[in-house]
């Protein structure tokens, strides 16, 4: 079996990013299988800690969450890449709080964003099994940055004010003055 390309990231403008992304009827599908593998492998050669299909041009789904120190990010806890099929989430406190994202799909911008802090997400894994599980902090931003992406949303859509919106050159060098906190940012 030959792997999967790499496939470009969409960039923001992109129509597919807009979109509600249609649910996966078969996990076990030969196109299904084919997005994963193609999502696995591009995620993989990113710096992301998250991919959604859209963000690959496929209007599905699908998100992969694959926490993990990078250049991009590196206080992110580990975490294996986790494929989850037409996930969904259930908000198990109302506690948010406002952190630092950035996305594979909007390069060189960084921005503040509320997020749940604690929810329980539900999905299909790729043997075809229900899985439910409670996420945390800073999986549980991943999670909800990469959902954005099958609602045709983009985490620039949850900023609460345009000074919360930072090139990412100045958020490296007021992360290296310690003037804001670890970096939270997922995808």
């Amino acid at each position: 079996m030959t792997p999967e390309p790499v496939y470009a990231i969409a960039q923001l403008g992109a129509p597919v990013l807009r979109q509600i992304a249609a649910p996966v009827a078969d996990i076990h599908a030969a196109d299904t299988l084919a997005t994963i593998a193609a999502l696995q492998d591009t995620l993989a050669n990113s710096q992301g800690v998250g991919l959604a299909a859209p963000q690959i041009g496929i209007s599905q789904r699908i998100i992969i969450v694959a926490s993990r120190p990078t250049t991009r990010y590196p206080y992110a806890p580990l975490m294996a890449p986790t494929v989850m099929v037409n996930p969904r989430y259930d908000i198990t406190s109302a506690q948010q709080e406002k952190d630092w994202e950035g996305c594979l799909s909007i390069p060189s911008i960084r921005a503040l964003v509320p997020r749940y802090q604690h929810i329980s997400v539900h999905y299909t894994d790729t043997a075809g099994e229900a899985v439910s599980l409670a996420l945390d902090g800073f999986i549980a931003r991943v999670f909800q940055h990469e959902y954005d992406h099958l609602e045709g949303k983009v985490y620039l859509d949850r900023v609460e004010s345009s000074l919360d919106i930072v090139a990412e050159s100045e958020f490296f060098k007021r992360l290296a003055a310690d003037k804001m906190p670890p970096p939270s940012q997922p995808d």
